[in-house]
């Protein structure tokens, strides 16, 4: 998985200590309305990566219908209307991808392709190549590998990319390769966007790429070695992405430590099995990623009916799968 930031949103670590209060997305027809609008995406994405992720579809998808209604209409100046569509391009981009974490993908595949048109109306190839991204992403998830990897290469074969942005989609043409079972290649497609991360110079690169990182190759390496049952390559990849940096840090972070739990357990590493466990006890409560539950849930689930696996660590899943299953509500 990857984080969402659009185009021209501020990184979380950049607003930190920052008040974001919801901006009004009525009654603004020049280009405070565009400001608005991007003042809401910056406001997402804040509360996207806060704790281990909140919900936020329904608010942006929600925000997201109030600018889609305004721009049917024509209520706004003409002036500023490439502006505003590029604001509602990157509005409808982070809709996309918080739908996608929380598991409505047809929803996600709607949002996507509607921040797809609006950033070509618009002339946004920012918000075009992160909303690409995210369809591919998405294509993955639900098995279209071979949508996933033609998105990939669609973007490569036209050039013209910062380093930053060609490692992204490198990592997701590596993902499509390794779904097709071109495993070889895929590992070779990681190599290439490691190697440049290292040409990436920050001033060069569009706003919303903080998030491709070393981390993030490492996260989503291992998400496809831990596909590929290749569970003991997959657990120092998916240890090198849980390691701590400085920095800003995505809501979403939690997938690795699922995903290396999930490898432990396979080889029967029963120790720091138990040890992952234990650490996701403590945040299993607070976690809202719908994608990244319904995995450890299946985790849990195969763990506790390991004859061979010792009784601490099956109580520790047997929790884990309660607290999941309680009402969100309950306090």
């Amino acid at each position: 998985m990857t984080s969402v930031i659009g185009a021209n949103t501020e990184t979380p670590h950049a607003l930190a200590g920052l008040p974001l209060p919801l901006p009004a997305l009525n009654g603004r027809r020049r280009d405070d309305y565009a400001l608005a609008i991007r003042q809401m995406s910056q406001r997402l994405v804040a509360l996207d990566n806060e704790m281990h992720g909140l919900p936020i579809a329904e608010l942006a998808a929600r925000s997201f219908k109030t600018v889609h209604s305004r721009l049917g209409a024509g209520d706004y100046e003409p002036r500023y209307e490439h502006d505003i569509q590029s604001a509602a391009a990157e509005l409808a981009e982070i809709t996309g991808w918080a739908l996608f974490n929380e598991g409505e993908f047809s929803a996600s595949r709607r949002f996507n392709q509607e921040a797809l048109f609006l950033a070509r109306l618009a002339g946004d190839r920012s918000t075009e190549l992160i909303t690409l991204q995210n369809m591919g992403m998405l294509a993955d998830w639900v098995g279209r590998s071979r949508e996933a990897l033609a998105i990939a290469r669609s973007v490569l074969d036209q050039g013209k990319l910062s380093p930053r942005v060609e490692a992204m989609f490198r990592a997701r043409e590596a993902q499509g390769l390794s779904a097709s079972g071109d495993t070889s290649e895929a590992a070779r497609s990681f190599e290439r966007a490691r190697s440049l991360l290292q040409e990436s110079a920050p001033g060069d690169e569009p706003s919303w790429a903080w998030w491709v990182s070393d981390r993030e190759m490492d996260r989503q390496q291992g998400r496809t070695l831990h596909e590929a049952a290749e569970w003991r390559q997959a657990i120092p990849v998916l240890e090198k992405a849980m390691q701590h940096q400085d920095g800003s840090h995505v809501g979403y972070k939690n997938v690795a430590a699922v995903r290396l739990l999930d490898s432990l357990v396979q080889v029967k590493s029963w120790q720091a099995a138990e040890r992952e466990a234990g650490k996701l006890m403590l945040v299993v409560g607070e976690m809202s990623s719908v994608v990244t539950l319904d995995i450890l849930k299946k985790v849990a689930s195969r763990g506790k009916r390991l004859s061979a696996a010792p009784s601490n660590l099956k109580d520790a899943l047997d929790h884990i799968e309660s607290v999941i299953e309680e009402d969100p509500y309950e306090i």
